[in-house]
């Protein structure tokens, strides 16, 4: 059992529905686990398993109908909607399979801009670090409309680890990627994680790409079906 002192990351015994047509909706159920400081862990399962809204669990865009969720120690499910928010900010990077840039901003300034509105007096300085990081130096003044699939989503992930958060969130980052740039993201994900012991989780798919993770968990119709203390997660 993982120590719960040394926990980023801790979901016990969530659920959550939605209301439809024909009634409740249950997306999830009882799902527990725990990630640690650093590591990499991988949410896969088919697509409508619940892995998407685990993740906005986990990072308190919504809270649960039951169940509890701690990041970094604070319980999710007792603060406002403000304060998660806050918490968010700054705890928390987000990479989407969509790559939501700004089109009338250059690469250079999509990343400045989580900085700038927090009043960040050496966001440009940071941007251009970030860029740095994932080989975009070259390409900073470029607008999301110059540059290819893989360099716009490698402007994300710099926009995502700009501030530097303990927690990168990854859901499903190279769905609109060929396989070859798919793989160079990857890369770059877990360079980060290694590198600057930012903690990973990802929502994916990808059986190959969840086995690159130290730990996991599968899901099926909004349940565990792999135990998180697996070392990996089932194919």
């Amino acid at each position: 059992m993982s120590d719960s002192s040394r926990l980023l990351l801790q979901a016990c015994d969530v659920s959550k529905s939605v209301s439809g047509p024909e009634g409740k909706l249950e997306i999830l159920s009882k799902v527990s686990l725990q990630i640690q400081p650093g590591e990499s862990f991988a949410i896969v399962g088919a697509s409508g398993s619940g892995k998407t809204t685990l993740l906005g669990l986990l990072a308190g865009l919504d809270v649960p109908d039951s169940g509890s969720i701690k990041l970094d120690g604070h319980a999710l499910d007792r603060l406002d909607e403000e304060a998660r928010a806050d918490l968010r900010r700054q705890l928390v990077g987000f990479v989407f399979q969509s790559f939501h840039l700004l089109p009338a901003l250059t690469a250079e300034e999509n990343v400045m801009l989580p900085l700038e509105l927090e009043g960040n007096s050496a966001a440009r300085q940071r941007a251009r670090e970030a860029l740095e990081a994932v080989g975009l130096t070259p390409r900073r003044r470029h607008y999301p409309a110059q540059l290819s699939g893989g360099e716009q989503q490698r402007v994300a992930i710099a926009r995502a680890f700009v501030h530097r958060p303990r927690v990168l969130f990854a859901d499903e980052p190279t769905g609109n990627l060929d396989q070859r740039t798919g793989h160079h993201i990857c890369d770059l994900l877990f360079a980060l994680n290694r590198d600057h012991r930012t903690t990973l989780v990802l929502v994916t798919h990808d059986a190959a790409l969840a086995a690159r993770c130290d730990r996991g968990i599968e899901l099926d119709e909004g349940r565990v079906v792999a135990s998180p203390s697996d070392a990996s997660v089932r194919a």
